[in-house]
């Protein structure tokens, strides 16, 4: 991992408006998706980089090594490199597992927890774990050490059934909740005398976690964000004053793009996203033609049977699905084989949009953790595992300072 340090209090800040400008100057770099457009307005802007790109293969465009890339590529990469640094957090020492905690925990997601719980720094020890969106448990089980008591508060009536029995098989002060936590109530399980953590709660799950506790006034607060994009309206709402001041609107479609990569995906499973992806552009050009519409037609996810079909049959029923009258000849052989061509070229222009990926998630973490230093927090942020363990390693810890400012 990096040696670089993780981000503390003062410097989270600067940090931020380095990104907001850097997110900012070039947005028609990464706003635009290269899938639902034929042409993107930036390659008249860089022509060199634009036929470079078109010219390269499926194969290249998997490949992190682009030394021969024409400007600006080199400069933004170098640059996205620079702002999204950070370092790992402490160590906080860690306690052994309990016998056999981990049984029936993939392997992966323990590692995950083993990771994150080992990064829980905090200048006080907790007296009360509370999980939240907590599954099974096992994160929080994972913390508990002997004179605190653990809180999981879980939506899935099966999940909080089974972290209860698995809780009391260990013998741990483990209170299993079935419990919405977007719901009002969630709120009276959250005080002053609480730690709370939550390891990949999705967009407005972890936001909500933010918010009320802070205002119940937990003393620690953990939380690894995960899927930005989960939110219920189609606009993000910045959390701090800095995120508010900021010139960028950012889309539900923009929160995905720090979610985009295949880091974690098997090679079967990145073969089927391609073939799709092919079949889809295929399509996409026979619609315009059809529709006599230069634009992108929004079609619904298919169950991957549809990826057996002949491709003039995934055609004609992906067609009748978006109510797209075919009329004429379509030349099917070349559609396909178009289809092909366009998933290479998307790819590779997806490298442009991809540098954007970690400082646009940057800028999302940086925004949580100004929001809980507003709130009287000292927070840091800082990665809690390697990239490859999983890609949403970033961390953030805040623990109660100085009274709430205010927002």
């Amino acid at each position: 991992m990096t040696t670089t340090s993780c981000l503390q209090n003062d410097q989270l800040l600067e940090r931020f408006q380095a990104l907001d400008r850097f997110l900012a100057q070039h947005q028609p770099l990464w706003h635009p998706r290269p899938f639902t457009h034929l042409r993107l307005a930036w390659e008249d802007e860089h022509p060199e980089l634009s036929h470079w790109l078109r010219q390269c293969t499926l194969e290249q465009a998997e490949s992190l090594d682009t030394p021969e890339a024409p400007a600006p590529f080199p400069q933004l990469a170098a640059k996205a490199a620079q702002l999204s640094a950070v370092g790992e957090l402490p160590h906080a020492g860690l306690h052994p597992a309990g016998h056999r905690l981990d049984v029936g925990v993939p392997g992966r997601k323990w590692q995950q927890i083993e990771a994150f719980s080992r990064r829980l720094a905090f200048s006080q020890p907790a007296r009360h774990w509370l999980d939240w969106c907590s599954g099974k448990g096992h994160l929080g089980r994972r913390l508990l050490q002997p004179g605190q008591r653990l809180t999981c508060l879980e939506y899935d009536a099966e999940l909080v059934s089974a972290g209860k029995a698995l809780s009391e098989h260990h013998h741990l002060p483990a209170t299993h909740v079935h419990q919405d936590v977007m719901a009002a109530d969630s709120a009276r399980h959250l005080d002053g005398d609480k730690s709370v953590v939550a390891l990949h709660a999705c967009g407005d799950l972890h936001v909500r976690l933010m918010q009320l506790a802070s205002q119940q006034g937990c003393r620690q607060i953990a939380v690894a964000p995960c899927c930005y994009n989960r939110i219920q309206g189609q606009a993000y709402q910045p959390l701090s004053r800095a995120a508010r001041a900021s010139s960028l609107a950012l889309t539900q479609e923009d929160l995905g793009l720090p979610l985009s990569e295949a880091v974690t995906s098997s090679l079967r499973t990145r073969r089927q996203r391609d073939s799709s992806m092919a079949r889809r552009l295929g399509f996409d050009l026979l619609q315009r033609q059809q529709r006599g519409i230069d634009d992108y037609l929004p079609t619904p996810s298919l169950p991957v049977s549809w990826l057996a079909k002949p491709f003039e049959q995934y055609c004609r029923d992906l067609a009748e699905l978006k109510q797209v009258m075919l009329s004429g000849n379509p030349d099917w052989a070349f559609l396909e084989a178009a289809g092909q061509r366009r998933l290479a070229e998307v790819r590779n222009l997806e490298r442009v949009r991809n540098l954007f990926r970690r400082p646009l998630e940057m800028w999302l973490v940086l925004d949580r953790a100004l929001f809980l230093q507003e709130q009287g927090y000292a927070v840091r942020v800082g990665v809690f595992c390697d990239y490859p363990l999983t890609p949403r390693n970033l961390l953030l810890l805040g623990e109660r300072d100085i009274a709430p400012q205010g927002s």
